[in-house]
């Protein structure tokens, strides 16, 4: 990097012989100061467009000769004495020092240096350079863009525009009033103006985003609103409700096993759960239209064209419009069925509801129906095998009885039980009677031989009876085997008995609740035709529909913005 030439200082030299002189000249040229002062800033002017003109010489380095290095000669200096500085470097020292005594700082000193840089020119010093340009008519202070510092080739071979107006900083005396201008010299006025211009710009913006986002509401929130409190208002038909209630009751009465349920809500909650289906089916609607005119009656001109069935309307559309004109609820903890019908005419939403609980005590009673005539059939095809059963098993025993040729093998071998204790008894009354004859001295021989014969015929006796007795009860054909066969036949035939009377009593039990009615269904509040129509609801709907734009307003908007902040990161 070259350096900038340094500008040379000369002074006049005067001899003491021409001191006199000039200082009697002194007093003559101090009325043509003014003029002369005029001449140097001409000639200040005309000597920086010569250096401009001129491009700077780089400047030697100077060596500095060293201790122990010889002595070299010194090139002869000119003699200076006696000449005189010219006026334009008398002018440019006088600026200098002028711009000196502005008190500028380091900061706006480095400014104008590089800006004269910038402009091309060669200055000495800080100050030379910001007497430079002021000559070329250039502000050095003045605050730039960044854009503009990067100047395009074209743009630095065009020429420079000098003929602009360029406001020149002044020195400003203190000591004197001077008129209030209009650029603010204070930082700190110069902030508020400017923080005040950007609350109005802030202040603005809010009040175009206030106008932005009460049109986004009007449009998208307000406006669907109003035509759907207008709807409600003026253009819906007047739809007459009819309520009523039913419950489904069982029949303690039928006999039936008792249950921890019996006599409270949940008992019937299937059957009530059952009924309520049904009555919300797309077979209830059909019945419904078959014999009252539900299709009919929707489709009547007098009903607005919003709640108004199509002509000829397929069973879709109907079931539609029925499931939203019909509501049927139910209360388990109360075991209660409520209804509510709406219709364009009080009658007719009377003569629906009255039809629909018709319906469901049909239903109600078809529920058991079933069950009954299924418990009927039961209990006659048990009673029907119970007596096949017990037909079998007497016929079991009779064909035993006939097996064996005796009626009762039990009574025969108790005879022969009993047979062979009054023998066992008679033979010992006669072993009695013998020894007793036996003991004498001289017995008499033919009642001892009569005592020996009884004895002996007694004992074949027995023996005969023992050998009919184990013959009886041992065998696959003796009288107790065939004894055991009986008696378990005979159980067997008791069995089938009590079967059969339970049969019986089963049978009766299933025809007797068959005859009666296992569930009943009791309307505890009729329907009533009402005066005064029920819907549609003006102000709750419209509010309804109030608060339903604005949540999908507000839903799409966080949405949106969410979006956007995802799109922009």
């Amino acid at each position: 990097m070259t350096t900038k030439p340094k500008a040379k200082k000369f002074r006049i030299r005067r001899s003491p012989a021409a001191e006199t002189p000039a200082a009697e000249a002194a007093p003559q040229a101090a009325p043509a100061q003014p003029r002369a002062v005029s001449q140097r800033v001409g000639a200040a002017q005309a000597i920086a467009e010569q250096v401009t003109a001129q491009p700077p010489r780089p400047t030697q380095p100077q060596v500095q000769p060293q201790a122990h290095a010889q002595p070299q000669a010194q090139a002869p200096q000119p003699n200076l004495a006696g000449q005189v500085a010219s006026a334009a470097q008398v002018a440019s020292e006088t600026d200098i020092d002028a711009i000196r005594r502005e008190g500028l700082t380091g900061r706006q000193l480095r400014m104008a240096r590089r800006v004269a840089q910038k402009h091309g020119l060669a200055p000495t010093s800080d100050f030379d350079a910001v007497r430079l340009l002021r000559v070329k008519g250039i502000d050095p202070f003045q605050r730039t863009n960044m854009l503009e510092l990067v100047k395009p080739e074209d743009a630095e071979q065009a020429p420079q525009k000098t003929d602009a107006k360029v406001q020149l900083p002044q020195t400003v005396q203190l000591e004197k009033q001077q008129l209030p201008s209009t650029e603010m010299a204070n930082p700190a006025e110069r902030r508020a103006i400017e923080i005040m211009k950007i609350q109005k710009e802030l202040a603005a913006r809010r009040r175009k985003k206030q106008l932005l986002l009460l049109t986004r509401l009007t449009a998208f929130v307000l406006l669907p609103t109003l035509l759907a409190g207008y709807y409600f208002y003026a253009v819906a038909t007047p739809m007459y409700s009819t309520k009523s209630e039913f419950l489904i009751l069982k029949n303690d009465g039928g006999g039936a096993q008792p249950s921890f349920l019996a006599g409270s809500p949940f008992a019937t909650a299937q059957d009530a759960i059952a009924v309520q289906s049904y009555l919300q089916s797309k077979d209830a609607m059909l019945r419904l239209d078959a014999d009252v005119g539900f299709k009919s009656h929707f489709t009547d001109e007098v009903i607005d064209p919003i709640q108004r069935l199509e002509e000829n309307p397929s069973n879709e559309e109907a079931y539609k419009l029925y499931k939203r004109h019909v509501e049927i609820g139910f209360d388990p903890t109360e075991g209660v069925i409520r209804m509510e019908i709406m219709a364009a005419d009080p009658q007719v939403a009377t003569d629906f509801s009255q039809a629909l609980i018709g319906y469901a005590e049909e239903r109600v009673d078809n529920l058991s129906l079933r069950k009954r005539s299924n418990a009927v059939q039961d209990a006659e095809q048990g009673l029907l095998d119970a007596d096949n059963s017990r037909r079998d098993a007497q016929e079991k025993l009779v064909r035993l009885q006939q097996d064996s040729n005796a009626v009762d093998p039990e009574a025969q071998i108790a005879a022969l039980r009993s047979q062979i204790n009054t023998y066992e008894l008679q033979l010992q009354e006669k072993s009695l009677q013998l020894q007793a004859l036996l003991d004498n001295a001289r017995p008499n021989r033919a009642k001892v031989d009569g005592a020996r014969g009884d004895v002996r015929r007694l004992e074949a006796l027995l023996a005969e009876l023992n050998a009919r007795m184990v013959s009886a009860t041992t065998g696959e054909n003796s009288l107790a085997e065939k004894a055991a066969q009986i008696q378990l036949a005979q159980a067997d035939l008791a069995t089938r008995d009590l079967m059969l009377q339970t049969a019986l009593q089963t049978l009766e039990q299933a025809r007797r609740e068959a005859s009666t009615q296992a569930r009943y269904l009791t309307t505890s509040v009729e329907p009533v035709a009402s005066e005064d129509p029920a819907y549609p609801r003006k102000f709750e709907n419209t509010a309804l529909a109030f608060l339903i734009f604005g949540g999908i307003y507000l839903m799409i908007s966080l949405t949106a913005s969410i979006l956007r902040e995802q799109v922009s990161s």
